[in-house]
């Protein structure tokens, strides 16, 4: 099934308490595509460069299947860059710089080809460009996914609200569905969010795991998933870690091409395998040196991690 991703192509510098890189390549899209790619060869990315993008970073991601027919390069301009350091945690972190550049007046343009997918997932960007690529499907796909933060609730939310009323599945972290809804509670939190728009939710909690709550459209019952996150020896840059989630749970999807309660759980849990990827090396290092018996191996490690028998009665 083919796949839409629309999102951030940057470079980033990152430091953290094992080390520091600059200018390394990052962006939403990036890490979305580069995950999503282990499942599926029909991606099809939206996004905004400019000339100083390094081209070999371009030909591996079309290596991969990755068609960057609707990847806009702006010459003579600088691409979307971004810094910030995390703190020992490494779940916190002081953004130091962010420079638009590009994306200051990025305005997506599907491509003929773009305009009739089947899955979509639409990175953290403004609602207003969100919307503008569901304005340019020619077909309904049969999932639309989403990605925000808190920062478009503080100063778009008229616009978040809008856009969330078009698309099928939210992904956004446990502080952000708080500040969403106003509940501390995160059953009650996913309760309302579900009555704006999407039947599925994905809260993410970082080290904490991931929580998956579908809304029945026939019987309107709640089902509720949790996958833990895989415990390592060391994460050395959580930056991406959301991001491929999604990509690994949206490229999943779109490979089984199954929206069944019981492979959303699969998919929320072939996320969590690679985001526990991204994070043991800077920036996309991890992500494009893996393998398919990696995943594979990593998977049957999570399911060893919840199994358990039931004692009998």
């Amino acid at each position: 099934m083919s796949l839409l991703v629309v999102g951030t192509v940057a470079f980033d510098s990152i430091e953290t308490p094992y080390g520091k890189v600059d200018q390394v390549v990052g962006g939403a899209a990036t890490y979305i595509s580069l995950a999503a790619s282990y499942f599926t060869n029909q991606i099809k990315l939206v996004s905004v460069i400019g000339d100083d993008f390094p081209k070999e970073t371009l030909d591996d991601l079309t290596s991969r299947g990755i068609d960057l027919e609707g990847l806009q390069i702006r010459q003579g301009e600088k691409s979307f860059f971004w810094a910030g350091k995390y703190h020992n945690d490494l779940n916190t972190r002081d953004t130091l710089v962010t420079d638009l550049n590009v994306l200051a007046d990025f305005d997506p343009v599907l491509p003929d080809t773009y305009t009739a997918v089947d899955y979509v997932m639409l990175g953290n960007l403004t609602p207003a460009v969100q919307r503008r690529v569901l304005d340019q499907l020619t077909h309904r796909p049969r999932l639309v996914a989403m990605d925000t933060m808190n920062f478009w609730m503080d100063h778009a939310l008229d616009e978040l609200l809008d856009v969330l009323k078009r698309v099928d599945m939210l992904t956004i972290n446990d502080e952000e569905a708080r500040q969403l809804t106003g509940e501390y509670s995160l059953v009650k939190a996913a309760q309302r969010i579900l009555t704006m728009g999407p039947h599925i939710l994905v809260i993410k909690k970082g080290e904490h795991g991931a929580l998956l709550f579908l809304k029945d459209q026939d019987d309107e019952e709640l089902h509720i998933f949790y996958a833990p996150a895989m415990p390592l020896m060391d994460v050395f840059d959580p930056t991406g870690a959301g991001d491929t989630f999604a990509g690994g749970m949206i490229g999943y999807l779109a490979q089984t091409d199954d929206l069944s309660f019981d492979n959303l759980k699969r998919a929320l849990v072939y996320g969590s395998a690679m985001a526990s990827f991204c994070v043991e090396k800077f920036s996309i290092e991890k992500l494009t040196e893996l393998d398919v018996p990696q995943i594979l191996e990593r998977i049957e490690r999570f399911r060893r991690l919840v199994h358990f028998d039931r004692e009998n009665a």
